[in-house]
């Protein structure tokens, strides 16, 4: 096994961390720098010390972070962990008012900005909380001068980083992650996918956000591995920063992998170093031509930041599903909370209680909603086939009311996206008198209404009722920091559709 084998007793972030301590042959990337764990455990412990001394006791430790992936941004992580503060993932992406209303919700004492985003904090009322620009003189002197932190006593269930929802259906919600969040996770992917001393693990997603400290961050840490960190994610960057670091696994969330296939194919493509690709939300098709085109496995699975259900997929699991359903994760009707039969479309929802989910800070009736009946509620729909395998059937709030029938989107997007011409969808339902009219939003290169019309109707699973009654073509989907699909833009997008349906057919709307 390449792992080592202390990971797998770790019930802290710092119990993950305390073997890499004296390891000065993995480490780090960045650009053209490296820095060993060795002497980046070290500054963890600088930069512990010159907030220690900027915190007050009188509040919530808690330090935002608004910065691209850096090796500060990745040194913090392990600071708070090891140190004995929480750091606040801040959106890079949020704006105005917004911005500011994540600071104060999130209580952040200090927000550590940099030269990419010292500008989004200009002329924000931020209340008492102070901004520090870590790519200051002043700052790099402070550490210089500073002092190692000492090390902080930690528990599993202690707090230890606030990581925003997406924001995809409404405001995002602040998660409140623990250590067990991510020492749970980090040892069981790593175990998973052998991650060892002689990997490295590329983070391209964002840092504030789960995937990437958990899938990502995490995994490579318990394997004892090094990281290959990129300011932010680009498709044509991705393969020469494959091949320049020797990156053997990576980590998405969404589309990338849809971007990167729409890059120009290298010769050298299937003898990169890649051979594990982990993450979700991407299509079977674009899983499998990635596959194809790197020669490495991808693996999609289902989670969410509040870490409250898990599901995984075998190898023997349906190209258009989830994977199995396992106890205690279930499918239930959205009203009584009652078990569904196969092929019905219910909510997901673990049985057992919170999983990994400690909680929204500072919003209680969020969390209090989240684990109705003392089970937790994902908000996500599902359907589970004849062979026990779950399919994906979109989100609660997509649930769309059609001639007295509900609706998900999420069956309906998977149809679309086998046509070969249409690259992206989203569909959302558009209210009228009584219920919804459905509309499919399209990124397609090219495609005219007979096509689709002639399409659809050669698809049997498509029921009557999921035929989209108006169809929009656009050049892209509005998109959050982790390529997700707002849905909540397109509805209120007062655009005409392309083309409206008239029976099986599609014609120009009027």
């Amino acid at each position: 096994m390449n792992r080592p084998v202390a990971a797998t007793h770790a019930s802290t972030v710092a119990d993950l961390l305390a073997p890499l301590i004296e390891i000065d042959d993995r480490g780090v990337w960045f650009e053209d720098g490296f820095r060993s764990w060795t002497d980046h455990l070290a500054d963890a412990a600088l930069l512990a010390g010159v907030l220690r001394g900027r915190l007050s006791d009188d509040r919530p430790r808690h330090v935002g972070v608004l910065l691209p992936n850096t090796p500060v941004f990745s040194a913090l992580f392990a600071a708070a962990a090891r140190h004995g503060f929480v750091l606040v993932g801040l959106n890079t992406t949020r704006r105005g008012d917004a911005l500011a209303a994540d600071i104060a919700r999130a209580e952040c004492q200090i927000v550590l900005c940099g030269d990419d985003t010292r500008h989004l904090l200009d002329g924000l009322d931020l209340g008492g909380t102070r901004v520090v620009d870590v790519d200051s003189p002043e700052w790099a002197a402070a550490v210089i001068a500073g002092e190692p932190a000492p090390l902080a006593d930690a528990s599993p269930d202690d707090l230890l980083m606030l990581i925003f929802t997406s924001g995809t259906t409404g405001d995002p919600k602040a998660v409140r992650c623990t250590h067990r969040t991510f020492a749970t996770s980090g040892p069981m992917l790593a175990d998973r996918f052998d991650i060892g001393p002689n990997d490295v693990a590329y983070l391209s997603m964002p840092m504030f956000h789960s995937n990437a400290m958990i899938a990502g961050w995490c995994v490579a840490v318990a394997g004892g591995a090094s990281i290959a960190l990129r300011r932010s994610f680009s498709a044509r960057g991705f393969v020469d920063d494959v091949h320049r670091y020797g990156v053997t696994y990576a980590n998405y969330v969404g589309k990338p992998m849809h971007y990167i296939l729409a890059t120009d194919p290298r010769p050298d493509d299937a003898a990169s170093p890649l051979r594990i690709m982990y993450g979700n939300e991407a299509s079977a098709r674009d899983r499998l031509r990635f596959s194809e085109r790197f020669g490495c496995r991808v693996v999609d699975g289902f989670g969410s930041t509040e870490g409250g259900v898990a599901i995984t997929r075998t190898p023997d699991t349906p190209d258009d599903a989830l994977g199995p359903l396992r106890e205690p994760t279930a499918v239930v009707d959205v009203d009584t909370a009652e078990p569904v039969p196969a092929g019905v479309v219910g909510e997901i929802v673990n049985l057992s209680g919170p999983g990994l989910f400690a909680g929204y800070h500072n919003d209680p009736d969020a969390t209090a909603d989240r684990m109705r009946g003392g089970i937790y509620h994902t908000g996500d729909l599902a359907w589970v086939d004849d062979a026990g395998y779950l399919h994906f059937a979109g989100r609660l709030g997509d649930w769309l009311r059609v001639d007295g029938e509900n609706i998900g989107t999420g069956p309906i997007e998977r149809i679309l996206l086998r046509h070969p011409a249409i690259r992206q969808v989203a569909v959302h339902g558009v209210p009228v008198e009584i219920g919804d009219e459905i509309e499919a939003v399209l990124v397609a290169d090219v495609l005219t209404a007979d096509d689709l019309s002639q399409f659809l109707s050669a698809q049997e699973d498509l029921g009557p009722k999921q035929w989209p009654h108006r169809v929009r073509l656009v050049d892209e989907l509005p998109e959050t920091a982790t390529f997700k699909t707002v849905k909540r833009l397109l509805a209120s997008d007062a655009t005409l559709p392309t083309w409206r349906r008239d029976g099986r057919v599609y014609r120009a709307a009027t």
